[in-house]
This record gives structure tokens, sequence and C-alpha cells, in this order.
């Protein structure tokens, strides 16, 4: 999987759960939350105040390894 500005959150978590940490480390507790699920990493990082760039990377990073 490679994650990008569009990627859905619930994709990405359903995906590998262990990427939660991501979200969880900037501020974003809201994963449980139906509405957060769906949301894209731009939308949420727009609304947390969050380069969504740097989280895309991070994440990315990290599946790499997988």
């Amino acid at each position: 999987m490679e994650v990008t500005r569009d990627t859905i959150i619930g994709d990405i978590l359903d995906f590998d759960i262990e990427t939660g940490q991501f979200f969880l480390n900037i501020g974003m507790h809201c994963l449980g939350c139906p509405a957060a699920r769906k949301e894209s990493i731009e939308m949420a990082c727009e609304v947390h105040g969050i380069d969504p760039d740097e989280l895309i990377a991070d994440i990315n990073d990290y599946l790499a390894t997988k």
C-alpha cells in the first residue's frame, strides 16, 4: 500500500492497524470515530493543523519495512 493525500484513514488502519500510532502521535485521537475513519489524510491534517506530507512520508516509510 502506498499512502497519498487522498488515502482514507480507515483504509490505512484496515491495511495495518499499527499505523494508528502515527495518528495518535500527532494528536489525532479520534480514530475510532466513524467520521474520522472516512476522512482522507489531507482532510484530517487540515482540521488538526498538521503537515500531511510529513505524516504521509512517515507512514509510507513504516509500511515499506513490512
